[in-house]
């Protein structure tokens, strides 16, 4: 007894802390609605956008994300179907702003014969090659007043651009750090919350160790600069990511938990580079794991390690170590984002333009045509720009579109990702929960008896908890087909994960042995891209129990909602071009979305 009454004075005093730190809330819980943004995003700042063609800046940024026309490296406009509610423009921390400095004629190296050879260089062949030699010419040449001059300008344009209740917009930058012995992928972006930031960002020429990140951002939070770190391409790391031991290769403690935990409540785990919730090497018994997965580590095409590259698997170790040691540094929910670097990104397959500007704006260039489309024999642009993806956008549940509220909900994990549509998605656990509570006039007693997607769910005595799933189509996308719960347990000291169907559309049941929805059908034209009319639901929604509850297992849960299947971007491209879809990719995806987890703890 003395020891629960100790814990839960140790919680109250952290709850208490942690309210105090982001202050007092908007509104009430029951007042949450959602919101879509993107928190990833590169413009002319970042060196290697700029030697991509990307001549735009961060207002320019974020005047897309109102709804406005940019334009695109290649020299045509690309513009949103719909406004965004809250975006953040992350360019590199390192070398962030040189070669913009060196447009200037005043700058010192203007008319350097040697810089003029990267800031001239126009060809696909120029760009790669300049590409290639940039980061030496850079370093050799490092002006700290540049990065400083950059830097400012990108802190003053969020603050620029920020009208709460129309569009957040938050002061941001990538820290790019890669493992040094393999080049697997270590990237975060860091966000802060309000508005005002350090004079320099911390950045890979710093430190390649993430744990020095931390320990940076823990110093600016004692400055009175509340800040997030989110990791993205974990599936490019090559295992690195979501190792089982710290940076250093020691182990890992109570200390690093808390301190990862605490600087990265989140990871993006979809994005133009691919999707990193699961991969079907680890997850063999999911028909839906195959999606959208860049087998490469970022910048390269050597294969990335799928250990340690996933999500799914990382919330299964953390179970893992928390059983064995008491401890779990992965216990973080998910977003997407594009992570363009043309500025912006439209999130629509059928108007694909890819990532790195003037390389893979046409389908030559991401490999998705032959070379010469007249020429039977002709080969592909080789690549991981086929793997690429019109991914993804950040969702929250928040009381009301501003910094403090996005980011609060951030911190809380009440997030959710999609790889693009904007599908709307809610996610309960809890004791007492029914179905009426996701009626938007009942919502507070779900907020009341039971918690929210990332959120901790203690067990009762007796009973089992109810899980309340509720998703909403895209009006402007696929329909719905299908809504399901992924569970991952530990169990005689083994981590196991299933994926359950809960809910069906047309009006079909979840088969109560196989615990699959049946066909609903819904098929594509591989012709023209149409898609079967009259065919999935709206909204999903359902109460759900799990059929195979202990109570004397920790857990998590999290929701997986697909559409109905789609042409995927390719395949347009192929069908403008007259050819046949590569085969190396499929010709159709199910867009989706992804829910934080809820985990479940059992009682002591």
């Amino acid at each position: 007894m003395r020891r629960t009454m100790m814990t839960a004075a140790l919680l109250g005093a952290w709850v208490g802390a942690l309210v105090g730190a982001l202050g007092a809330l908007p509104g009430s819980a029951a007042e949450r609605q959602a919101y879509f943004g993107d928190l990833h995003i590169h413009t002319r700042y970042s060196f290697d956008a700029f030697l991509f063609g990307t001549r735009t800046n961060p207002d320019d940024a974020y005047a897309f994300a109102r709804g406005e026309p940019l334009r695109h490296p290649s020299g045509f406009d690309i513009q949103l179907d719909r406004p965004l509610d809250f975006y953040a423009v992350t360019d590199h921390g390192f070398y962030l702003g040189m070669w913009s400095a060196m447009t200037d004629p005043a700058h010192p190296l203007h008319d350097d014969p040697d810089a003029r050879a990267f800031l001239d260089a126009e060809s696909r062949v120029d760009r790669s090659r300049a590409f290639r030699t940039a980061g030496q010419f850079l370093s050799d040449n490092f002006s700290v007043n540049d990065v400083k001059t950059g830097w400012a300008d990108i802190v003053a344009s969020a603050n620029r651009h920020y009208v709460p209740g129309e569009l957040t917009t938050f002061i941001a930058y990538e820290y790019t750090s890669s493992y040094p012995t393999d080049r697997g992928n270590l990237h975060r972006n860091v966000v802060f919350r309000g508005d005002t930031a350090p004079e320099m960002p911390f950045s890979r020429l710093d430190s390649l160790n993430p744990e020095d990140l931390w320990a940076w951002m823990d110093r600016q939070r004692r400055r009175g600069m509340e800040v997030i770190a989110i990791p993205h391409n974990s599936n490019g790391s090559n295992g690195r990511m979501f190792e089982l031991t710290q940076t250093d290769g020691s182990p890992i403690d109570a200390a690093y938990a808390t301190t990862r935990m605490r600087n990265e409540p989140l990871i993006e785990n979809t994005q133009i580079k691919g999707t990193s919730d699961t991969h079907p090497f680890l997850s063999p018994n999911d028909e839906w794991a195959d999606f959208e997965i860049m087998p490469y580590r970022v910048a390269t095409v050597i294969k990335s390690r799928p250990q340690g590259s996933y999500a799914r698997e990382a919330w299964m170790n953390g179970l893992l170590m928390q059983a064995e040691e008491g401890l779990n540094p992965y216990r973080f929910g998910v977003i997407g984002s594009s992570d363009t670097h043309n500025s912006g990104e439209v999130f629509d397959e059928d108007r694909f333009v890819s990532k790195v500007g003037t390389l893979d704006s046409a389908p030559v260039g991401r490999g998705s045509v032959p070379v010469n489309p007249d020429d039977e024999t002709s080969g592909y642009t080789e690549g991981a720009n086929i793997y690429f993806g019109a991914s993804g956008l950040a969702g929250v549940w928040a009381e009301e579109n501003t910094r403090g509220a996005i980011f609060d909900a951030l911190r809380r994990k009440e997030t959710f990702s999609t790889t693009g549509t904007w599908i709307r998605l809610r996610f309960f656990g809890g004791y007492g929960l029914s179905e009426e509570m996701l009626d938007a006039d009942n919502i507070a007693e779900a907020y009341e008896v039971g918690v929210p997607m990332g959120g901790d769910l203690f067990a009762r005595e007796s009973g089992a908890p109810g899980f309340l799933v509720w998703a909403a189509q895209d009006p402007q996308a696929a329909k719905l087909q299908r809504l399901q719960v992924v569970k991952g347990w530990v169990a005689d000291g083994r981590a196991q994960e299933r994926v359950y169907d809960v809910a069906c559309s047309d009006g079909l049941a979840v088969d109560s042995a196989t615990h699959r929805c049946p066909d609903n059908g819904a098929t594509v034209d591989l012709t023209d891209c149409s898609i079967s009319e009259g065919v999935g639901a709206t909204e999903l929604a359902t109460l759900w129990s799990d059929p195979d509850f202990d109570p004397r297992e920790r857990a998590f849960y999290y929701v997986r909602v697909l559409e109905n299947p789609t042409c995927r971007w390719s395949t347009w491209d192929a069908i403008r071009a007259g050819t046949t879809p590569r085969g190396v990719v499929p010709s159709t995806i199910q867009e989706r979305a992804f829910s934080s987890p809820i985990w479940y703890e059992p009682a002591a």
